[in-house]
């Protein structure tokens, strides 16, 4: 009798272990699966792994607000963008050369005093189009350095205290990762001027971002670097300002960086050899390295669209022509760039349009007739007859 009690005390006890088991498992199952978290550690955690096996080190160990960081983060052997990549602006990517590149490739060549330790932040500013963010992209790729694309969408959290936590765990990782950049593109946008109306979250975000970034616990030798891209300087935080001591200005490219950039745009394209780069350059002033992009875009639909007529016509066409200089001046003499387009809905004057005090035309009729003009005079001399046919 008392046997049979015992086995029966015995079988109870097992039964609520298994129950008490389950229970936790189910529990655990059904709390990974409510975890806002998950798919983010998820993705960062394959991250972690192409950087490890990249630049030979073991795993690093993440805290779950790492994990989102970890998510922004790019290897630089994905970026397909390097200063070749970069029509003109050779002044400016030798500086970058020097100050940003060379100190994360080569730090043993700055390690000796105060004055050559890295740089902390750098600022590239100028007019919407310019190729700010292709050259962050190109300082990634050539400098090796792992790239943190920082999102503010990431850093937003409606849990109270989480957004400063996700601003440490932005310059916690990269400090696992070094050497590394922090990007922050449109950076007028999330560390601009402290105000009384400011939000008490995004004015904390803004503190600890200044205090991790150059404050008393920052660490002078750490090989990490801010790198931030605006077209409004003058709206950033004075305290931003002092932490970004190396500013560019990125400014509309003048005819011959206007001919290097349609060099490398049209580099590996179909197109004639008899294209007169300089020529082309000379019609489109004020046009931003992206206005140029998107001009010969424009343009390489004509061969298309040739080709389509002809075979309604009942012609047959291996693939379409090359890419013509007829074709682009058609462009520039039919087209408006888009940011004319939008002011002269929205009806803003052309004061509007101009950048740092220099007048630019952008009146859409006057600046259409210009483009006609010059079309049809630079065919009157290319047209012209030689003396010997006189």
């Amino acid at each position: 009798m008392g046997r049979l009690a015992e086995s029966k005390l015995v079988q109870e006890l097992v039964l609520y272990a298994a129950s008490a088991a389950l229970s936790c498992l189910v529990l655990f199952v059904g709390l990974r699966q409510l975890d806002p978290n998950r798919e983010a550690s998820k993705k960062a955690f394959q991250h972690k792994k192409e950087i490890a096996k990249r630049l030979g080190r073991p795993l690093v160990q993440t805290n779950p607000y790492e994990d989102v960081i970890a998510c922004d983060v790019i290897n630089p052997d994905n970026i397909d963008v390097e200063f070749n990549s970069i029509g003109g602006l050779e002044t400016i990517k030798l500086a970058l050369f020097e100050l940003v590149i060379l100190p994360l490739k080569r730090p043993d060549l700055f390690s000796h005093g105060k004055l050559l330790g890295p740089q902390k932040g750098v600022l590239l500013y100028g007019p919407p189009g310019t190729g700010k963010t292709m050259l962050a992209k190109a300082i990634a790729k050539e400098s090796g350095a792992v790239f943190i694309n920082v999102r503010i969408s990431n850093l937003m959290s409606k849990w109270f205290g989480d957004a400063q936590k996700l601003v440490t765990a932005i310059f916690s990782l990269a400090h696992k990762l070094q050497p590394a950049i922090i990007f922050i593109d449109e950076v007028d946008s999330f560390l601009g001027q402290r105000r009384t109306t400011d939000h008490e979250a995004l004015l904390n975000m803004k503190t600890e971002f200044m205090a991790l970034w150059d404050g008393f616990t920052t660490d002078q030798n750490a090989q990490v670097m801010v790198l931030a891209a605006t077209n409004r300087p003058s709206e950033l935080d004075e305290a931003i300002l002092r932490r970004l001591p190396q500013a560019f200005e990125i400014g509309i490219p003048d005819q011959r960086e206007r001919a290097d950039i349609l060099k490398v745009i049209l580099k590996g394209e179909r197109v004639e050899e008899n294209i007169d780069f300089d020529h082309i350059a000379y019609l489109c002033e004020g046009y931003t390295g992206s206005d140029l992009f998107d001009l010969c875009k424009k343009a390489a639909y004509f061969p298309i669209r040739e080709l389509l007529d002809e075979e309604k016509k009942g012609r047959s066409f291996s693939a379409p022509r090359p890419l013509s200089q007829l074709d682009l001046e058609k462009v520039l003499a039919t087209s408006r760039k888009t940011t004319v387009a939008a002011f002269e809905y929205n009806g803003l004057s052309a004061d509007a349009l101009r950048w740092s005090g220099q007048g630019e035309q952008d009146d859409y009729q006057v600046q259409a007739a210009i483009n006609e003009l010059k079309f049809v005079v630079s065919h009157m001399i290319n047209r012209q007859p030689d003396a010997k046919d006189l």
